[in-house]
């Protein structure tokens, strides 16, 4: 299962090379701040507790010739959407650290960065 990196992701995004960027978390949550151009199907509760339903009625809504990058709170259960959809013939990433990481990357935080440092000396 791949995973892609807050600064791969915002260098893609940068260049144009746009992959869809799936949101799983709650509406409420997304709606508090997202990465822009995602787009949002609240699963996060469903697949939390194993039920891949939601997620399985979605995918006609999921372009199959994009790399589709799934984005939770802190990367964990978005880790259960990559895995579907991976299953299902996606190319699929899940974006490390999930929106904390993109936001702790977006704003440069110390956290971010010595989390970072530490995952450079310990793959």
């Amino acid at each position: 299962m791949g995973k892609i990196k807050p600064p791969e992701l915002d260098e893609h995004l940068s260049s144009g090379d746009d992959p869809y960027v799936l949101d799983i978390r709650p509406r409420e949550a997304y709606q508090r701040g997202h990465i822009e151009g995602s787009r949002n199907v609240p699963v996060y509760a469903d697949l939390r507790r194993g039920d891949e339903a939601e997620l399985r009625d979605s995918l006609d809504d999921i372009p199959g010739d994009e790399t589709v990058v799934t984005v939770c709170k802190a990367g964990i259960v978005a880790r259960k959407a990559t895995s579907l959809l991976e299953g299902e013939g996606y190319d699929a990433a899940t974006l490390a650290g999930g929106m904390r990481g993109w936001n702790g990357y977006q704003n440069g935080s110390v956290g971010y960065r010595l989390r970072s440092t530490i995952a450079r000396l310990f793959p």
